[in-house]
């Protein structure tokens, strides 16, 4: 684009004098009210229309890397704020039709002819085209993000080892265990079992509604990881049912078991 075009700049210069206003405009959003998008957003409304102002007179390379920038951060603020997607396809759009009553009018204010009125708009909406495909794209990868953190720290704290004593501790699992979680198991006995200073762990089954083979020998090697660092480990509140399909399965019980997380302590207290 003739970047140098005085006509250009004017139209430049007539959305940056409208800025303030079209910020604090009222756009008419179902989930969240305009004051508090307002108050939330303002900074980056700011900069999505200094990158359209600036279109007008910018190469396609130059306001490219902008809106690359601001999708990014205006994506990441969306899902910090809890607010869906439609929010920030709300706001381009409303702006593309805003700025373009804006760059309309003042093409015709500057007597421009059709060929530099088509030039400015096929590089604005070009502009505001990518901004639609940033932000869906980068709120996507955004929130995926944050899914798996959430879903990490509840995986961690899923499997925690609870000291019961000075040298006992437990793990309470709870509902399916699989390959994650399994994970989370081993890594949680090996490092809070150390760092605690404890010589026996118990294992409760209690909340485990299945065991197949899978679990099983994932809870097995976690016994038999904690034996090589000199914590010994029990298993505890093994259900009838879960005892009858472990044996249906072939699964060989290794250690200590307990019917019930009570016995498997009192039983250590009586050995004390």
């Amino acid at each position: 684009m003739q970047g140098s075009n005085e006509n250009f700049q004017a139209i430049k210069d007539e959305i940056l004098k409208h800025k303030d206003e079209l910020i604090s405009m009222p756009q008419g959003h179902s989930v969240v009210s305009d004051n508090t998008l307002t108050m939330q957003l303002s900074p980056w409304r700011k900069q999505l229309i200094e990158v359209y102002a600036n279109s007008i007179i910018t190469s396609p390379d130059s306001s490219s890397h902008d809106i690359e920038k601001w999708g990014k951060e205006v994506s990441g603020l969306l899902v910090q704020l809890k607010f869906p997607l439609d929010v920030g396809l709300h706001e381009i759009s409303f702006y593309r039709n805003s700025i373009g009553e804006i760059v309309r009018d003042e093409s015709i204010r500057q007597d421009l002819s059709l060929s530099e009125f088509y030039s400015i708009i096929s590089e604005f909406d070009a502009v505001v085209d990518q901004a639609v495909q940033i932000v869906s794209r980068s709120y996507m990868e955004e929130f995926h993000r944050t899914i798996e953190v959430a879903k990490y720290a509840i995986d961690e704290l899923s499997v925690p080892v609870v000291q019961l004593t000075k040298d006992t501790g437990v793990i309470p699992l709870i509902g399916e265990i699989d390959t994650n979680r399994a994970q989370y198991l081993l890594l949680n006995a090996l490092d809070q079992g150390a760092e605690l200073k404890l010589s026996r762990i118990i294992i409760d089954l209690s909340g485990v509604s299945v065991v197949d083979t899978m679990v099983a020998g994932q809870i097995f090697k976690v016994m038999s990881s904690l034996k090589l660092i000199g914590i010994d480990s029990v298993l505890s509140g093994v259900r009838p049912e879960v005892a009858q399909t472990m044996v249906n399965l072939g699964i060989k019980v290794e250690g200590k078991v307990y019917s019930s997380l009570r016995k498997a302590i009192e039983h250590k207290k009586l050995v004390d």
